[in-house]
């Protein structure tokens, strides 16, 4: 059954890992481009997009060197390999964006009592450029982005981005027309409003997973469920579900048979099983069986 899969999954981190590179090429090419303009103009709102966007360029990085990590053999020290790293980076990513948010607040509180001269036409215009960066990298993740979750990290963070741009160019316009230049630190907080918004999901399915927690998508009660209503199970004791990696999940639990069920049987009922549960993305599956069922519910954990 591996063998089915194993060419689709070797394409989909191919074109993962392309996409990863175009984003942070184009990406690291605008924020030196939005940091300069920003210095230049001695605009605030520009510079906390900057510094967003340098943020979604570590981001990337980090998330394109999980996967190339996920691709190590495994050893006698890390007999998983290196999958989990995966999480640690999307973890990792979150946290980041936290600290981005809390000096964007700083700067723009900072700003907002020290108002500056800025060119609202300019800001608009910058702006402008980073929707049309940040949406097409955007793009490149659409189709992959509920396979793993820092793909689905890097497009909702590059899909905010270019919200934050459409709104950055609304209020360039806006500031060129009234020369309110204390509006320049409101859009820099709405900036860090739209990146706690959009980070703090993430960093709770990042957590979970790196806690070993059962991952989204999957139900504990709905996976008992379809292996006790299997033919030749009277019950299952001691099922517990982890990621592996952000893409992979591991399964492990104890099958209560029927005593009818011996050799080749056994063997075919843990084939179909394992078949079922791969359907629910769980891939890796150790089972071991027994023949007396539990009493008092004392094997219920």
């Amino acid at each position: 059954m591996g063998h089915d899969h194993a060419h689709p999954h070797h394409e989909t981190l191919t074109k993962v890992n392309t996409a990863f590179v175009v984003g942070i090429i184009l990406n690291l090419a605008f924020v030196s481009v939005e940091a300069i303009v920003g210095i230049l103009i001695d605009s605030l709102s520009v510079l906390s997009d900057a510094g967003h966007n340098l943020a979604d360029v570590g981001t990337l990085a980090l998330s394109l060197l999980a996967f190339r990590l996920m691709k190590v053999k495994s050893n006698n020290q890390y007999t998983y390999g290196y999958r989990k790293t995966s999480i640690l980076v999307a973890l990792f990513n979150s946290m980041l964006l936290l600290v981005t948010i809390g000096a964007i607040v700083y700067g723009a509180i900072n700003r907002f009592f020290h108002p500056e001269v800025i060119p609202g036409l300019t800001v608009s215009i910058i702006a402008g450029i980073g929707i049309v960066i940040n949406f097409s990298t955007a793009l490149l993740f659409l189709r992959n982005k509920e396979k793993d979750i820092n793909v689905k990290s890097a497009y909702l963070h590059l899909l905010a981005d270019a919200l934050v741009s459409a709104g950055l160019v609304i209020g360039g316009i806006v500031i060129y027309a009234t020369k309110l230049y204390w509006l320049d630190a409101v859009f820099s907080l709405i900036i860090a409003a739209i990146i706690l918004f959009s980070t703090w999901n993430l960093m709770k399915e990042s957590l979970r997973l790196s806690l070993d927690g059962v991952p989204s998508g999957i139900h504990l009660e709905e996976i008992v469920a379809l292996i006790r209503k299997t033919e030749g199970i009277k019950e299952v004791h001691h099922v517990h579900i982890w990621p592996l990696s952000s893409t992979e999940n591991a399964l492990t639990a104890h099958l209560v048979l029927e005593e009818s069920v011996q050799g080749e049987q056994e063997a075919h009922l843990k084939h179909e099983l394992r078949h079922l549960l791969e359907h629910q993305n769980i891939r890796h599956v150790t089972f071991e069986t027994e023949r007396k069922a539990c009493k008092n519910g004392s094997c219920d954990s």
